[in-house]
């Protein structure tokens, strides 16, 4: 496996499935969440055990979508992040590239990544919320080059020093370098859900897959063709996790995800770990976010 950074290698450096959590770790996802709230929630997350901290990256709040991630800009809330914590890994879940411009992207991701001692690990993709495009004079019809444009200017800005390159974004013809530099030779980049590329793209270009939650078939199928495509690039996957009082409750099907006891998660845990996943997402929804996380912690994962 590529030694990218820190970040990544607590990820999928192990054959252990590793478990992140997502912000906001309060229940706030269409106000600002209370900052403090959040830092000491995160800092209570690496202390139990979990591998990585992802962040949204939400351009405009659209409130029809009722969802604004952790309102804060993506780099700023991952920098203050890393202030607040030591080891874990910081992900972006993911970097909507057509809406932003990649030498933009290539510096705050750098600048994240070293401020962080290299623990970043970038989730991309094109995006879903459809005002957001003319929003940003981006015809969405155009996402799925854009996303490929700016992947291949992320590599080359990150790796060479005073790059040469064009796209629809501008040129670069040898004068200008972007600094800093990651602090390994590039950022792993998993692209999430299709993002508008075929799986032969996204294995060959990514450094893994980042995809949303699945029913257990098609999860394995998915695995299956990603296998032979890519090897043993990771696979990482979202799931809302919802546990229920009574350790024995059965799953009920919640949106991403279940609601269910945490014996029943614990094997649902295993199960992904055998079927080849790498990392889980989580979220922990309920009013005492602090507790849900502990349950999770030791309730679930120490039995996986």
């Amino acid at each position: 496996m590529p030694e990218f950074n820190a970040g990544y290698d607590r990820l999928f450096g192990s054959d252990d499935l590793t478990v992140g959590v997502g912000f906001p770790l309060t229940a706030a996802s269409e106000s600002r969440p209370d900052v403090d709230d959040e830092m000491r929630l995160a800092a209570h997350a690496e202390s139990l055990g979990f591998d990585a901290l992802w962040a949204r990256d939400v351009p405009l709040y659209w409130p029809r979508f009722g969802d604004a991630g952790q309102t804060f800009e993506t780099w700023s809330w991952l920098s203050h992040a890393a202030a607040h914590t030591d080891d874990v890994a910081l992900g972006t879940a993911s970097v909507v590239l057509p809406l932003r411009h990649p030498l933009h992207v290539a510096k705050s991701a750098a600048s994240v990544d070293r401020l962080s001692d290299g623990r970043l690990v970038m989730g991309i993709a094109t995006g879903d919320r459809d005002p957001e495009y003319p929003a940003f004079d981006v015809d969405a019809d155009d996402r799925g080059a854009l996303f490929r444009e700016s992947v291949d200017l992320l590599r080359t800005a990150w790796r060479e020093a005073f790059p040469t390159a064009e796209g629809r974004w501008g040129s670069l013809d040898g004068d200008l370098d972007v600094v800093p530099k990651p602090a390994g030779e590039t950022i792993p980049l998993l692209p999430t859900g299709n993002a508008r590329q075929s799986v032969a793209w996204i294995a060959e270009r990514g450094d893994g897959w980042l995809f949303y939650h699945l029913p257990m078939e098609t999860l394995t199928s998915y695995l299956d063709e990603w296998r032979a495509a890519a090897g043993e690039k990771p696979y990482a996957m979202v799931v809302r996790t919802h546990l229920a009082d009574d350790p024995t409750a059965d799953p009920e099907p919640v949106h991403q995800g279940y609601r269910a006891g945490s014996e029943w998660f614990a094997e649902y845990f295993r199960d992904l770990r055998a079927a080849g996943v790498d990392h889980v997402v989580v979220s922990t929804p309920g009013d005492d976010p602090e507790r849900e996380l502990t349950r999770l912690a030791e309730d679930v994962l120490e039995a996986v």
